[in-house]
């Protein structure tokens, strides 16, 4: 891991991945709110924080094997 300097301020690379995985949680979950409001998923809480963690391992597997 590391950090990018952006005019004297370290941002950590993690922290963008994370920014990156929640705008895409955004965009995903336009289609799995569908599935909530028909009663397809039981616990939305914790599918949407289970598909965060899910998105956020991508990103980061992703940057490692292409940027690593």
């Amino acid at each position: 891991m590391g950090e990018l300097n952006l005019y004297g301020v370290y941002v950590p690379i993690f922290l963008i991945q994370a920014i990156l995985a929640y705008i895409l949680l955004n965009i995903v979950s336009l289609g799995t709110d569908r599935l909530i409001a028909k009663g397809w998923i039981a616990l939305p809480g914790a599918f949407n924080l289970c598909l965060y963690v899910i998105l956020l391992g991508l990103i980061h597997w992703l940057s490692i094997v292409y940027f690593g």
